[in-house]
């Protein structure tokens, strides 16, 4: 079965080395981990994730601003983003879905319930 591409953008090195060992254990995943979204547009054409992670508060450009990035971009708009957060208030979660995202995880990452999660998107985006 071909793995698929997942990139996992969150500037805390930590969530980012455990996160992405945590997908790349399940084995069936290709991740593409990333400091910041500085360049997520060029990324994100050389990678062709099947799936982005976004961390929703990080410096310079947070996760709102991506997804609005991602949605002017033909390929970005394709790719369903789900938010990571230490923020679990509705109202975050409302501007995230919003600005595009089709999910919402709240840190610290249940690893069984990420991978569900993400498994599902995948599913979803299957069918439509």
């Amino acid at each position: 079965m071909e793995k698929k591409r997942i990139m996992l953008v969150d500037d805390e090195e930590d969530v980012l080395k455990t996160t992405k060992l945590i997908l790349e254990q399940a084995g069936n995943f290709e991740v593409l981990a990333l400091s910041n979204a500085k360049d997520i547009i060029t990324q994100l054409h050389n990678f062709k994730p099947d799936v982005i992670l976004l961390d929703l508060l990080m410096p310079f450009i947070g996760g709102i601003e991506v997804c609005e990035m991602l949605n002017k971009d033909s390929m970005g708009k394709q790719v369903p983003i789900i938010i990571l957060s230490a923020l679990s208030k509705d109202s975050d979660k409302l501007i995230s879905y919003k600005s595009g995202a089709v999910d919402y995880i709240v840190k610290p990452i249940d690893s069984e319930a990420l991978i569900k999660k993400i498994e599902k998107v995948l599913r979803f985006k299957c069918q439509s």
